[in-house]
């Protein structure tokens, strides 16, 4: 290695990702508008749009932006027939101007990140809804859709990576699936399983230590090949 890797862990509070590229010895650092769970010194608090993108990066890897709003599955609480007509019906509590804000946020991490001057991009999110494919740039890719168990985690878990400038990821050690239905099966549907709660956002949105080492060991690698070869 000529020289480490200097790279970005956006919207990761968990420290997965950070670790595992630190592992290859990579200059590593994460950021959100929350502290690390792991209190490391390497993580830095702030909104991943005020500017942290312009810092000379070689690669960016956004791991769980704000995507409710944006997935298809959410698409019912956004619009009824149509486009931008009322919902029928929204979650208890909320209102569709907040439902439209919190799309506008989505569409503001997402359009940032993948058009910060960065040359190599991994954006973690679900396939779009048409409401938010209509606000996103030009030529954006269909995502690379994953599962854990595909890099040795028994679980669930489709996986999205919208990639610019990386390859797609390989599989890596991919486990035999439980028969459907069965206890084991159950487990591996846990984060589906969750019940609501303060926690269910967080735990749903954590990373797969096998898909990062993975992530770590191809992307970085790619990186460090186009580095060597310039």
């Amino acid at each position: 290695m000529t020289r480490p890797l200097r790279v970005l862990i956006a919207c990761e509070t968990s420290g997965i990702a950070r670790r595992a590229f630190l592992a290859l010895g990579h200059d590593v650092w994460s950021c959100d508008l929350l502290p690390a769970e792991d209190g490391s010194n390497r993580h830095i608090v702030c909104d991943v749009r005020d500017g942290i993108l312009t810092e000379g990066w070689d690669l960016l890897a956004v791991m769980h932006p704000p995507c409710t709003r944006l997935c298809r599955s959410g698409r019912r609480w956004m619009s009824g027939p149509g486009k931008w007509t009322p919902p029928k019906r929204l979650p208890n509590g909320r209102t569709w101007d907040s439902m439209k804000a919190e799309f506008e946020e989505g569409v503001s991490v997402f359009t940032t990140c993948w058009t910060a001057p960065i040359e190599r991009v991994a954006i973690e999110n679900p396939e779009m809804n048409d409401l938010a494919r209509d606000r996103m740039p030009d030529g954006l890719p269909t995502p690379q859709m994953v599962q854990p168990f595909w890099f040795g985690e028994p679980e669930y878990k489709n996986t999205g990576w919208y990639l610019q400038g990386l390859p797609e990821l390989t599989e890596t050690n991919r486990l035999p699936e439980p028969e459907r239905g069965s206890d084991e099966w159950k487990r591996w549907n846990r984060v589906h399983r969750l019940p609501p709660g303060p926690e269910r956002t967080r735990l749903r949105n954590r990373s797969f230590p096998g898909m990062m080492q993975a992530a770590a060991e191809q992307w970085g690698g790619y990186a460090l090949e186009q580095e060597t070869a310039a």
